[in-house]
């Protein structure tokens, strides 16, 4: 398909690939950030026991009726228990048993005293409240309870549910594979950062900016070279790469220049075309193909063009991939504070800031090949086709980056 519409290449991306639904099983430790891949249930209740909320003396309530420091209740204490530590005492009518906070309640206790109303006696102890049953008491599975569903499948893993787990004792839980990614930057013109740059030659940026992108999500890429715009070894190298990888991600060659190779490298291994060019701008050149059943996403070269594809496209194909709907593209609404004079003649996307529901500018670099008027920004305004100009207080669309 030729010039088709960002909506409907994402249908076609997602229509042709399968969630990843490899799994490996890996230390709880290692599992922030990664999509659990079954359902988790509680194998026993948190607390596991009836304890203590605080410092006091676990009696039992009746003992208490009528206390006040004006009619004090005095109690014999019998035992001491701390944190960790248990009685294997059972509490009669007029006994006190000595207990900290998080300390397992004993049998025939109903009740705790917080040791501010005592005298914090140690042998006899005076109570100067009057207490009803399960008073200060926490009761086991207060907070979890055994068999209660913790973590679901397909569910993003944070340092929260690794908190939760390793409460329960799990050392060790099941997820989905890391993706394997392949990133080839294609180009004749760029140089590799920490060599001297030779005439005619730019320095590369695509390969750090889109593998410093995949980091932020928690990817990956297990293949990312430069190659040059030879459409037979841009060919060979993506035939040798692809049974090893998940998806491959190409930077440049795909408009129609002569050295725009992609056209030539992927009918020479029979990979097959999806789409070629998306109603945007800047990146309309972007094009996907499948080889062998595995994705091959095709972005423009010029840096805020890759950078901007990469966002309303890549995200979409990553988030189907690994399962994590926290990586598709984000649209809110905001207002505009600034003003863009200049007519879009098609669908586009201009860099910006959004903060308190206000879009404006940093800058008024928008070229495909600027990069740096990217800094600071956090957001991409979708300026829809025949926009003649935005004003400030305009209600727009955009996707957060």
């Amino acid at each position: 398909m030729l010039n088709i519409e960002l909506e409907e290449a994402i249908k076609l991306m997602n229509k042709s690939i399968k969630e990843n639904g490899e799994a490996e099983e890996i230390e709880l430790i290692d599992a922030s950030g990664r999509v659990a891949c079954e359902d988790i249930y509680a194998p026993i209740n948190n607390p596991p026991f009836d304890r203590s909320p605080l410092d006091g003396y676990a009696l039992i309530a009746k003992d208490t009726k009528g206390a006040s420091k004006e009619n004090v209740k005095k109690l014999k204490v019998v035992d001491c228990i701390f944190a960790g530590g248990y009685s294997e005492k059972v509490l009669e009518r007029g006994q006190a048993i000595r207990i900290m906070t998080g300390a397992k309640i004993p049998k025939g206790a109903n009740c705790v005293v917080r040791q501010e109303n005592t005298n914090y006696g140690e042998n006899d102890v005076e109570i100067y409240e009057e207490l009803s049953e399960y008073d200060n008491y926490c009761f086991a599975g207060e907070d979890i309870e055994k068999g209660e569903l913790l973590i679901k499948s397909g569910e993003l893993l944070t340092y929260v549910h690794i908190g939760i787990l390793s409460s329960m004792g799990i050392s060790n839980v099941k997820v989905k594979s890391k993706l394997k990614i392949a990133l080839l930057v294609t180009g004749d013109e760029v140089g590799i950062s920490g060599y001297p740059l030779m005439e005619g030659k730019i320095y590369d940026s695509n390969l750090n900016l889109i593998n410093s992108r995949l980091r932020e999500f928690g990817l990956r890429t297990v293949i990312s070279e430069i190659i040059e715009d030879d459409g037979e070894k841009v060919g060979k190298r993506i035939d040798e790469i692809i049974d090893k990888v998940d998806l491959v991600i190409t930077t440049g060659g795909v408009s129609v220049g002569e050295k725009d190779i992609l056209h030539d490298a992927l009918p020479r291994i029979g990979a097959k075309r999806v789409f070629w060019k998306v109603n945007l701008k800047p990146g309309t050149p972007a094009m996907y193909s499948l080889y062998k059943d595995k994705p091959i996403l095709s972005l423009s070269g010029n840096p805020f063009a890759a950078l901007t594809t990469f966002e309303l496209l890549a995200r979409p194909v990553l988030a189907k991939l690994t399962g994590d709907k926290n990586l598709s593209p984000k649209k809110v609404e905001g207002i505009m504070e600034d003003e863009f004079n200049k007519p879009s003649m098609r669908r586009r996307f201009i860099r910006a800031y959004f903060n308190s529901g206000k879009v404006k500018f940093k800058g008024n670099k928008h070229s495909s090949g600027v990069l740096s008027s990217m800094i600071e920004c956090n957001c991409l305004i979708d300026v829809p086709k025949g926009t003649k100009k935005l004003s400030k207080g305009d209600k727009i669309d955009i996707f957060l980056l």
